[in-house]
């Protein structure tokens, strides 16, 4: 119940940025730090199989190397020292791997490919044993690439996918969305799945799809940014202390909808008590009632 309410409170904040423009009643604009951080769905479209990166091993490669096995890919552009965003979308896309029956490198294989160009293959590498570690399962090793690349590469990625960011110079990191892209064995983009936490039958639904072919738009497009804004402060602040923040809120709606079921509850016990002590026919002693 608590998860499904921060949830729900996570959608209303993570709205894109044209929906939040247009909300009735919304005054405050975006900073300008968040124009086109946004995703821009390409349903359809190619990525750029020719692009040249470094895998974690220091090896050099194209993205095409990663569409000859048949299978779907899941892209994520994501970045090592991403302070507080990228960790909190990996992990919970663990959480979901996990409970999934299909397995990364069996079944399907994950691109995570660095929007920082200064990150080094070895830093990647790290960031990699982490997360396949914690997956446990010993096909992600193969199944499971961390690449990195040149800054013009990087970018002409995201384009081709829609996937739109930003470096702030202010805060010294990459504005990004919490976003995956799921890719066909032929390099199309066949869906986008958005914000932290995503149903494990879904998930491999959508890669089902993405075998066969199939593109198909996001209905509930539901985006979380690196920051929001945040009425109470006057000021936009990272979405984690939001996340928290939402998390207690839940727990005190879920707390207060228990207090009124049990409240209700008795309510309907003492009517039907009534009832029945003011129904005519055998009188009840007073003392056997009680």
């Amino acid at each position: 119940m608590i998860s499904l309410a921060v949830m729900a409170f996570a959608a209303a904040l993570g709205a894109p940025p044209s929906q939040a423009e247009e909300r009735p009643g919304r005054a405050e604009p975006l900073p300008k730090e968040l124009q086109g951080v946004e995703i821009t769905e390409k349903l359809g479209a190619n990525v750029l199989t020719g692009l040249a990166f470094t895998d974690s091993e220091g090896k050099s490669v194209t993205l095409g190397d990663y569409f000859k096995s048949g299978k779907p890919v899941i892209l994520t552009m994501n970045y090592s020292d991403c302070p507080m965003l990228c960790s909190l979308q990996l992990n919970q896309f663990v959480k979901t791997l996990r409970e999934m029956r299909w397995s990364v490198g069996d079944e399907f294989e994950i691109l995570t490919v660095s929007l920082d160009p200064n990150e080094k293959p070895d830093r990647a590498a790290a960031t990699k044993a982490r997360y396949v570690k914690d997956y446990g399962r010993e096909s992600a090793a193969a199944g499971w690439h961390f690449l990195v690349g040149s800054d013009d590469n990087v970018h002409a990625l995201a384009n081709s996918v829609g996937f739109g960011y930003a470096y702030s110079e202010t805060r010294k990191e990459y504005l990004h969305v919490a976003a995956m892209m799921l890719l066909t064995p032929a390099g199309v983009v066949s869906r986008y799945m958005y914000g932290l936490q995503h149903s494990p039958e879904t998930l491999r639904l959508s890669l089902v799809e993405a075998t066969s072919g199939k593109s198909g738009s996001t209905l509930d497009k539901v985006i979380l940014y690196c920051f929001h804004y945040d009425a109470t402060a006057g000021s936009y602040v990272m979405v984690a202390n939001n996340v928290m923040r939402i998390g207690g809120a839940g727990f005190v709606l879920f707390f207060a909808a228990f207090l009124g079921a049990l409240w209700l509850r008795e309510r309907r016990k003492r009517s039907k008590r009534g009832a029945a002590d003011a129904s005519p026919g055998i009188k009840v002693p007073h003392e056997v009632r009680q």
